[in-house]
């Protein structure tokens, strides 16, 4: 009876060295908690001490906020813009701590040198049909595009000295295995981007709400009291308040700007894996017919 390989279209079960990456993400739902509670201390016991105030609130029962007055320097009138103040300083510190996270991940994951240049310098020893150097200039990039590069480098490998299946069949695996690879890296490069994403448009509406409760406040003190007294508490109660939409549109513009900083990288670092699956897939199909 005579043999027969498998068609092109056949199941075939090969095994997979891409594995997924495990461990938990505490800094996702840990920080944001932490940056929240830290932005009331500094503004309760940092811009609300009693010693930057002329009159301090003498009534101890009001420790969560005090009503002090007569504020002593332009951040310790932050104080006085109200409750929002503080949600906003740990919106602030909560930027501040992805954008090092996210610099740190994504500086990992673009690894060392250019990834037009490793790329070609992998297309260069695989049509000299050298595997192993290839394999070795990925363990050198130590990057994302290494990573999956890596990953179909060998399965590449496996397919040379595979005999049971045809070309059509060797390149498929490949490039499931590029896919694989893929699959696993992407996710660790955009997470907690959407932390940005969402404080970029919710800390201004936050600042603006912060304002218009001030100014609320500042009115309805106008209306109860009036005269001249009233109108100069009026005006410093708009000052307080607008110390809302500075600190609101101030965050946004950061969590904004940094968030397209790192879309920017991650789309070229996607674009190297893009190309490095290319590559092999051409590559494998040219040298190995």
């Amino acid at each position: 009876m005579a043999e027969t390989k498998p068609t092109a279209g056949a199941a075939v079960k090969t095994t997979s060295s891409a594995q997924p990456k495990t461990g938990s993400n505490p800094i996702s739902w840990l920080a944001p908690l932490l940056c929240i509670i830290s932005g009331y201390v500094i503004w309760r016991f940092v811009l609300g001490a009693p010693g930057n105030f002329t009159t301090p609130d003498p009534d101890s029962s009001h420790w969560f906020w005090p009503n002090h007055k007569g504020p002593q320097g332009t951040l310790t009138k932050m104080y006085e813009g109200g409750i929002i103040v503080p949600i906003l300083i740990g919106s602030f510190l909560v930027v501040v701590t992805f954008v090092i996270e996210r610099f740190l991940t994504v500086s990992r994951a673009a690894g060392s040198g250019s990834i037009a240049e490793f790329v070609r310098n992998v297309q260069f020893h695989l049509a000299n049909k050298d595997v192993d150097k290839a394999l070795a200039a990925c363990d050198k990039q130590k990057g994302s595009v290494g990573n999956v590069m890596k990953a179909g480098l060998k399965k590449y490998k496996e397919m040379i000295t595979n005999t049971e299946l045809v070309t059509e069949q060797k390149v498929l695996n490949i490039q499931k295995e590029v896919e694989e690879a893929t699959a696993l890296e992407l996710p660790m490069l955009e997470k907690n981007l959407v932390f940005l994403s969402t404080i970029a448009s919710v800390a201004t509406l936050l600042g603006l709400l912060g304002t218009v409760l001030g100014m609320i406040k500042s009115f309805s003190a106008l209306g109860d009291e009036g005269g001249g007294d009233a109108a100069r508490e009026l005006s410093k109660g708009i000052s307080e308040a607008l110390f809302n939409t500075a600190l609101g549109i101030g965050t946004s513009a950061v969590a904004i700007i940094m968030y397209n900083v790192f879309t920017t990288r991650i789309d070229g670092i996607t674009y190297g894996i893009d190309e490095s699956g290319f590559t092999l897939t051409q590559s494998f199909a040219a040298n190995y017919k």
